[in-house]
């Protein structure tokens, strides 16, 4: 499965449609995006049950600062609509292996019930 391109109109409904979305903020300009853009892509691949999408920070400015964009590459992955993984800079092709396992693996209840537990502290 190719990466997706996404702009500020299709994110919500990217993320709450799919089980698992991987999404890459890159610009045309940064040359660590362009380096961790194949490894991205290669991902895309070898998880075709995985979204992988793009995010064009020069193209969607509004959405990259409404998502505190503040650093690229950033990959952040959601599972079941719930942002699970947030880092700046390019990973290496183990790594964001590593990152795809560590989502697809994850208890979603506990991961709902922390954030219950979170929120009934603030």
């Amino acid at each position: 499965m190719a990466t997706t391109e996404l702009t500020a109109q299709t994110l919500g409904s990217t993320i709450t449609d799919n089980d698992i979305v991987l999404v890459d903020f890159w610009a045309e300009w940064c040359g660590p995006c362009k380096r961790f853009g194949p490894i991205f892509e290669q991902s895309s691949e070898v998880n075709p049950g995985v979204v992988h999408a793009k995010v064009d920070t020069e193209a969607e400015q509004e959405l990259a600062a409404e998502l505190q964009i503040t650093s690229i590459p950033t990959l952040m992955a959601f599972r079941e609509g719930i942002l699970v993984f947030r880092q700046p800079g390019a990973l290496p092709a183990p790594a964001l292996a590593q990152v795809v396992e560590a989502v697809k693996g994850l208890d979603m209840d506990e991961v709902r019930a922390k954030i219950a537990e979170q929120a009934a502290q603030s």
